[in-house]
């Protein structure tokens, strides 16, 4: 193993840099070169390896001093996209490709995975370590199935990879929401409105759970347990009127629906076949005005939940997890992903990816009645209330 690549996929969060800088410090201690991967796997795919300017636009050579400082901010110093090699339609591809070398399925999306491979070959890359969520490591499970040697590290916010307690990104997204519903508390107070606070998450309720939790919010909806507006607005109501500053907070997930409407969701699909999610929660400030006839504060939190620097969490696992990366790719552990597993760090296979989105823990933490977290035997659950 001469050279090692690493590309982020999906969107961004806190941590990835993190991440890249201990990678790159493991590898160059043993002598061994890290290529960055710019724009995730649309890098791989667009990149010409014979061609100087194109080498120079879709990698980034990676040692010591160039990831000194970048653990001190958020985001991602490789870039990220949402491109999917297994599927890429004609719109998407590379001009500099013959179409016709893929093979194309019913819908008219092409496999370049034989690219993918030749590319990384050619630009010798002898294993890959791939930062994302379940569609990013998807692709990094079935290359690694190829037979070429990949490492995943899971990162989402919404923290819904199967097979891992926790995912780099959650702590900070919800850290960073707390703090912003603290703030909104103020004018909530001052105009005595119901405020609603929108979070990313799709299909997944944990990060509206823990923000919930954690901020003690009146009423938290999560995308599994549909919700009654009426009997909402009637508890939200009664905590207004029970408020000693005569406001109410209900946290609601992007993925949360009503007992009778579907998700809200519209616009193209990605690369990986899912419409944009998003809208809920400006329909319920409207729907509890109307029912209530009470003033409503709507707020989409939205991209300022993954904003900034990481939390201290998040630079304990992404250190954790690159770590843990490197050691995979050492011992010759292909197809492996990092992990946390009753909150130790592990490892597992990353085909686990595959087998969709892990649920949160609604039965144990969510009085689906009250519309609210609840938490009573905490006795012998991960630290992390996994």
């Amino acid at each position: 193993m001469k050279r090692i690549g690493i590309l982020t996929g999906g969107g961004d969060v806190p941590g990835l840099n993190v991440v890249i800088k201990a990678v790159v410090g493991r590898a160059n201690e043993n002598g061994q070169e890290v290529l960055g991967i710019r724009n995730g796997w649309q890098g791989i795919v667009e990149v010409e390896p014979s061609s100087p300017a194109s080498r120079e636009r879709f990698t980034l050579p990676l040692d010591l001093p160039s990831v000194r400082a970048i653990d001190r901010s958020g985001g991602t110093i490789l870039h990220s996209s949402r491109t999917n090699p297994a599927q890429v339609p004609a719109s998407e591809m590379p001009a500099h490709l013959d179409a016709s070398e893929f093979s194309v399925d019913a819908e008219g999306m092409r496999d370049l995975t034989p690219l993918v491979r030749r590319n990384l070959e050619s630009l010798g890359i002898d294993a890959l370590v791939v930062t994302g969520g379940d569609d990013t490591l998807g692709y990094a499970a079935a290359l690694a199935q190829d037979g070429f040697s990949v490492v995943g590290v899971p990162k989402t916010m919404d923290n819904d990879v199967c097979g891992t307690e926790y995912c780099l990104g959650f702590s900070t997204a919800v850290t960073r929401s707390v703090d912003l519903i603290h703030q909104l508390r103020t004018p909530a107070g001052s105009h005595e409105r119901i405020a609603v606070v929108e979070l990313f998450g799709r299909n997944s309720g944990a990060t509206a759970l823990y923000v919930g939790m954690l901020s003690s919010a009146d009423r938290v909806l999560v995308s599994e347990v549909p919700f009654d507006v009426d009997r909402l607005t009637e508890m939200l109501v009664r905590d207004q009127d029970l408020s000693p500053s005569h406001y109410a907070i209900c946290v609601v997930s992007e993925g949360a629906h009503p007992e009778d409407g579907a998700i809200f969701e519209g616009g193209e699909r990605d690369a990986y076949g899912h419409l944009k999610l998003g809208g809920v929660g400006d329909w319920l400030a409207g729907e509890i005005k109307a029912r209530s006839g009470r003033a409503t504060l709507t707020q989409r939190l939205a991209y300022l939940m993954r904003s900034g620097s990481p939390d201290s969490l998040d630079r304990v696992v992404g250190l954790s997890f690159g770590n843990l990366a490197y050691q995979f790719l050492a011992e010759g552990r292909s197809g492996w992903m990092t992990a946390v597993v009753d909150a130790r760090y592990t490892g597992v296979p990353l085909a686990t990816v595959q087998e969709g989105a892990r649920p949160a823990n609604i039965d144990d933490y969510y009085d689906r009645a009250e519309y609210r977290p609840h938490l009573a035997e905490v006795e012998g659950k991960s630290l992390l209330l996994a």
